[in-house]
């Protein structure tokens, strides 16, 4: 922990006292996390250590209790912010305000008083996930979701205090609170009513925001107008909906262009020069799941056109293919990228979870973008994450990695990692045809899983393993010919938890993704490792897998690293870059 300022450290002494005086708000609502009751009255919450072995290294993640939603990130005088959903009372769901956290360079994180809890009638049971606006004149404000005492879900405005504070430490509530509320005439349904995007300004100088529901099964994008921020009118018609997705949770909207990866403000109409697309993301309730859809964005209709090939429900592309959702955007003017957040809970019981004092971190943030084919989004993480790299393993280049061999990865602390990898695969006709019925990748992971040779692997990394291998976290590739004597092939990327701990009662579940690569050119795989978390991409960010593990024996300086091929066919390492990751300055 650095050194911390007389103002930093009288803040956090502000941010404890308010923890100790909020009131506890229990709803029964209709949610993506469940209500622990029994749980939730208890102040005893433990103050977690910094040895704990499951605590990451340079994940965001609040000192103790429970986070998820990451809740209105942007940048302002050269200061990012992120609030998140906050349980100040306990390690499972329940209570919650927003916390505030800033940061100069995404990485390293100083915390702040809570910005938003509950404290008026329309909010007064929970303030719930929200996003900020940047208006034309630089002010910064926060849309969010309140519970009112209705237990109905409403839409509010707060403002900063002080918008000569770069830090916005103190935020006030506006008393024409709720601007957006459900009621007879307009047919909501004011359980399913939540988590407002970024606005964007339209051509008509209209603000637009969409607003996550349901209607019985249709997954809904309402859609509202306003002309000030403050008076805002529901469009007849939705931005877009699916007659059988259920509840569309944490939606975000936001322009994309084919050129390059630079970012796109959310208000922006695009250069002569620019083919630009939209993006819709939303999060499943029934899935637990973040799925987008690229298409078009008629702004003279309000209408989002998906292009052919997507649908938004449980068939489209999904962000991540393992543990990772309610994610949000924001564009990054200082850089000129669009930056993904994403939640990630735990895979251990909620016991351990109140036991550690705990749950619930933030992946790290990725840049984002549409690949030139217009396809599909790539990923990768931001680049102030290299800063903390330290010693370097490079020797490991151009080696063949025969039938069932593995190579361990030395020199490197290998709970706290950074590694990048390489693959060239020769004999691509001696790989297996794909079976017709295997359409789903997790399917084909959980079928064959790391101890099942095919003809083309699996092959990738070990991480997180014990000496002797009774516990290992494998990501790997296999590769399949689409049809018998067919030059076309599938890639698949695998998560494999089934053996990455001795404890039986944690979620193993086994991620997989197709990989859209041409198999042909070297398969890169980077896998980012943090104690209990593994965030793995595939070629160069087209497929990510986030994955949660808890070992008991591949703990600190007891965990190993492996690059390791068990297919029948010899591959080649090309090159393999390991660094150790110094510790972010999280306080």
């Amino acid at each position: 922990m650095h050194t911390m300022t007389k103002e930093v450290c009288s803040n956090i002494g502000l941010w404890l006292l308010f923890t100790l005086l909020i009131g506890n708000y229990v709803v029964n609502l209709e949610a993506s996390h469940h209500v622990y009751k029994r749980l939730t009255q208890s102040t005893n919450t433990k103050s977690p250590s910094v040895n704990q072995p499951y605590r990451t290294g340079f994940h965001f993640q609040p000192p103790k209790n429970w986070m998820n939603d990451p809740n209105g990130p942007m940048i302002y005088k050269g200061i990012y912010h992120l609030f998140y959903q906050w349980n100040p009372k306990g390690a499972v769901w329940g209570n919650i305000v927003w916390a505030h956290s800033t940061s100069t360079d995404l990485i390293n994180w100083e915390p702040h008083p809570p910005a938003i809890f509950p404290s008026a009638p329309f909010d007064i049971n929970g303030c719930w996930s929200g996003s900020a606006t940047i208006l034309p004149n630089g002010k910064p404000v926060i849309l969010y979701t309140g519970i009112d005492p209705k237990n109905q879900q409403v839409q509010n405005i707060a403002e900063p205090k002080n918008l000569s504070d770069p830090y916005l430490r103190e935020w006030k509530k506006s008393t024409l609170n709720p601007l957006m509320a459900p009621d007879a005439v307009n047919g909501i349904n004011a359980s399913s009513f939540r988590d407002p995007t970024t606005a964007w300004l339209g051509q008509d100088k209209k603000w637009r925001v969409i607003i996550g529901s349901k209607i019985h099964r249709r997954g809904l994008a309402i859609t509202y107008t306003s002309k000030d921020f403050l008076k805002w009118e529901k469009s007849p018609e939705p931005l877009h909906y699916d007659d059988g997705s259920g509840m569309w949770e944490c939606p975000d909207f936001f322009p994309v262009t084919r050129f390059g990866s630079n970012g796109v403000e959310t208000s922006s109409f695009g250069e002569p020069n620019e083919i630009l697309k939209h993006v819709l993301k939303v999060s499943l309730d029934d899935t637990k799941h973040d799925y987008y859809t690229i298409g078009t964005y008629d702004r003279v209709k309000d209408k989002f056109v998906p292009d052919n090939g997507f649908k938004m429900d449980g068939t489209a592309p999904r962000y991540d293919y393992g543990k990772y959702y309610a994610s949000k955007t924001f564009y990054d003017s200082a850089k000129n990228r669009r930056i993904l957040w994403g939640w990630t809970n735990e895979s251990s019981s909620v016991e351990d979870d109140v036991e550690k004092g705990w749950s619930g971190i933030q992946t790290i943030p990725r840049k984002i973008w549409l690949d030139r084919s217009g396809k599909q989004l790539i990923q990768w993480p931001v680049r102030e994450v290299e800063r903390l790299r330290t010693k370097q393993v490079k020797n490991l280049r151009n080696k063949g990695l025969k039938s069932g061999s593995r190579l361990e990865v030395y020199g490197v602390t290998a709970a706290q990692a950074d590694v990048e990898v390489l693959f060239k695969v020769r004999d691509l006709e001696k790989a297996d045809v794909i079976k017709p019925s295997w359409t789903d990748p997790q399917l084909i992971c959980s079928q064959m899983n790391v101890s099942v040779k095919s003809g083309l692997g699996p092959f990738g990394l070990m991480v997180l393993a014990s000496k002797n291998l009774e516990e290992y976290t494998s990501v790997y590739f296999r590769i399949f010919k689409a049809r018998q004597n067919s030059d076309k092939y599938v890639v698949v990327m695998c998560s494999d938890q089934s053996r990455s701990s001795l404890e039986e009662d944690n979620d193993k579940t086994t991620y997989g993704a197709f990989v859209d690569i041409n198999p042909h050119q070297p398969l890169s795989l980077r896998a980012l490792i943090d104690h209990s978390v593994v965030e793995s991409f595939g070629g160069k960010g087209r497929a990510c897998i986030t994955s949660r593990v808890y070992p008991k024996l591949a703990i600190g300086k007891s965990s190993h690293l492996f690059a390791f091929n068990y297919g029948y066919q010899s591959v080649d390492l090309l090159n393999l870059n390991a660094w150790s990751m110094n510790s972010a300055q999280i306080s």
